[in-house]
């Protein structure tokens, strides 16, 4: 898959292209099906499947007061669209002096005069340019003038009610991780680098890895059956590791302005993580966090998370 930085930096119109426009924060089941299409209705045509999307997320820049917290990071997106068999991906770099075009100008001066789709699939809530003017009656008002077809994606719906990134955020604010994998059509992850933490899992037998998290959302404060993966070039495993993931201030030893933090203990496996970076798969809730009376009780309740973790991860 080839990225490109930036609309301008593409070169040249793309061949026969397919395209879909969208922030895609997630990749959840809804963007997916629209990649599908995409992708497919490229293959037929003979043309190039494509992906424009905007970094950093436009209300980031327009209204970052109530800016939503995004689902996945950019490394995260580019890779799920590649899985999806996409061809190309332009990353439009979001700023004010973008911001301030008409949604007519950037149909026409950016979407077409760059890009030169032959076919564009969109979100059946797709809003662009400036305050958001632009609809999709816009866009399909202007596009056969300009030589591509339109076509409104409708909207994906599990469990009787539309799948968005809004709702998966709500899921996982509430701890309901299993039903926001049914919507992302994958476990809810987050990605970070391994820190030194106070080392008290160890001192308890259970030694835990610290994340520094890279993705703006976490799961509610608790405890979960999950998964941790190391990424990149380091010396660590390489496959799923079944693992005790624990989001929370840790109450037993911290006051409640503790920050919140994200550890993992690695079940059955031991070494040394730490500068690696690595992701956490969230895959089962199992209890909220709570306040142990004393440090017995809380190696106790570790111990029993620990089993019931690997009772549903590895069935033993």
């Amino acid at each position: 898959m080839r990225v490109v930085a930036g609309s301008e930096a593409l070169g040249g119109p793309l061949r026969r292209a397919v395209v879909t426009v969208g922030n895609f924060d997630g990749l959840h089941v809804g963007h997916r099906e629209i990649l599908r299409i995409v992708t497919e209705r490229a293959r037929a045509r003979g043309g190039e499947s494509a992906v424009y999307t905007f970094e950093p997320h436009p209300r980031k820049v327009l209204r970052p007061a109530d800016a939503p917290r995004l689902l996945t990071t950019l490394e995260q997106k580019l890779e799920l669209i590649e899985g999806a068999g996409v061809d190309v991906v332009v990353v439009e770099r979001f700023d004010a002096a973008f911001a301030r075009r008409s949604a007519e100008e950037f149909v026409r001066d950016v979407l077409h005069a760059r890009l030169r789709p032959e076919e564009v699939f969109v979100g059946y809530d797709f809003r662009f340019g400036h305050d958001r003017e632009g609809s999709m009656r816009t866009l399909t008002e202007l596009g056969p003038h300009l030589g591509f077809a339109v076509t409104i994606v409708p909207e994906v719906t599990v469990g009787g009610r539309d799948v968005n990134s809004t709702r998966i955020r709500e899921l996982l604010a509430e701890g309901r991780v299993e039903e926001a994998r049914e919507l992302l059509g994958r476990p809810y992850r987050v990605r970070g680098r391994v820190v030194e933490g106070d080392r008290r899992g160890r001192t308890l037998g259970f030694p835990t890895v610290n994340l520094a998290p890279e993705n703006e959302v976490l799961p509610a404060q608790g405890v979960y059956a999950g998964g941790l993966r190391v990424l990149g070039e380091g010396g660590g495993p390489r496959d799923e590791l079944p693992a005790v993931l624990n989001v929370g201030r840790r109450p037993t030893f911290k006051d409640e302005a503790a920050p919140v933090l994200a550890e993992a203990h690695v079940i059955d496996w031991s070494g040394d993580l730490y500068g690696e970076r690595v992701e956490l798969s969230f895959l089962q809730h199992l209890r909220e966090e709570r306040r142990f009376p004393d440090v017995a009780a809380l190696r106790r309740q570790i111990e029993a998370d620990r089993d019931e973790a690997r009772r549903r991860l590895l069935g033993r």
